[in-house]
């Protein structure tokens, strides 16, 4: 078979795992705002794809570099490893989607590549220096969305605690859109370019780069197919995230959204290939609360706010709940 179709193949096989990391993966950038009805699946996929794809503009390809020629030495990278790698992370994407578990398509993909690098020409091919900062993530990333969520979660309760609940949900359904988009930016930002990196490494095997770069056409085609992959949804997924691991009020997803961004921003500013699953399932730790409401406003409440019950003094927490 000609080299150049050898090429082509690989880079369409590279932008198929892409795809499927946008309905396995970039499914988790909506299931936040789904959960708190703020959107609707339909809704919430478009806007999800639209800054999935948006953060192709302006945000850097550090972790594509990392990926690419950071992790295994390219001089042992061949179209069979390449192709090895891709597969392994694919399968797994499929097999956990299938049975609606919120794995990592990242650690998959260079878990993979290294595997198949490994295979090849031992454990000399690991540039160790290249995985201390993402096995050290691993731990942090869960931790440091934790951390954000919970203290955003205490500031906006402790600063609004005056506030009806009424107002409190009006405002905080339009605040999620913005942090939903910057999730989505965010999650974008990380996962397409690990997707760069391997069609990087493709084309530098291949002799069509003397030096590791990511041409912009990878970067408008990675972005591309992660975008379209969120389109198809991945609603197993969605609804483990969304309602099986927590249930929340967009006060909740305001702050789980907005920490897992600044978790995601952070790491890619490093180039540090991270799980954006761990980034935003971490700080779901919302404690529902019963905001305080003058009488005269109970008995005209709206069905979609949440109903105040007089507290229970032997209770030392109380719950906000939602009429049906």
């Amino acid at each position: 078979m000609p080299e150049i179709l050898i090429v082509g193949t690989l880079i369409v096989f590279a932008l198929a795992f892409d795809y499927v990391n946008g309905f396995h993966d970039a499914a988790n950038s909506i299931a936040t705002v789904v959960s708190t009805r703020v959107l609707t699946p339909g809704k919430a996929v478009v806007w999800a794809a639209f800054f999935n794809f948006l953060a192709a503009f302006g945000f850097g390809t550090a972790v594509a570099r990392t990926v690419g020629s950071g992790m295994v030495d390219v001089r042992i990278v061949t179209f069979a490893v390449i192709f090895a790698g891709l597969t392994g992370a694919i399968v797994w994407d499929l097999i956990t989607w299938y049975v609606g578990l919120p794995t990592s398509s990242s650690h998959a993909l260079v878990g993979g590549y290294a595997g198949a690098a490994v295979a090849k020409a031992g454990y000399s091919a690991i540039i160790a220096s290249g995985w201390s900062l993402t096995l050290i993530y691993i731990l942090i990333a869960p931790l440091m969305g934790l951390t954000i969520g919970f203290g955003m979660t205490l500031i906006i309760l402790w600063t609004f605690r005056g506030f009806t609940p009424g107002r409190v949900d009006a405002w905080f359904r339009r605040l999620q859109l913005l942090s939903a988009a910057l999730y989505s930016l965010g999650h974008g930002t990380n996962d397409a370019q690990k997707t760069m990196g391997i069609i990087a490494g493709v084309l530098f095997a291949a002799g069509y780069l003397h030096t590791f770069y990511i041409p912009i056409w990878v970067v408008l085609a990675a972005h591309a197919a992660i975008a379209l992959g969120t389109l198809t949804g991945g609603w197993r997924i969605v609804h483990t995230m969304g309602i099986r691991i927590t249930k929340l009020q967009p006060v909740g997803g305001f702050a789980a959204e907005t920490a897992g961004a600044i978790t995601l921003f952070t790491a890619s500013s490093f180039g540090i290939p991270v799980n954006g699953k761990c980034c935003s399932s971490a700080p779901k730790t919302e404690r529902a609360v019963r905001w305080r409401r003058p009488c005269c406003e109970r008995g005209a409440a709206n069905p979609s706010t949440p109903t105040v019950q007089a507290p229970r003094p032997a209770r030392r927490s109380t719950r906000w709940r939602s009429r049906p």
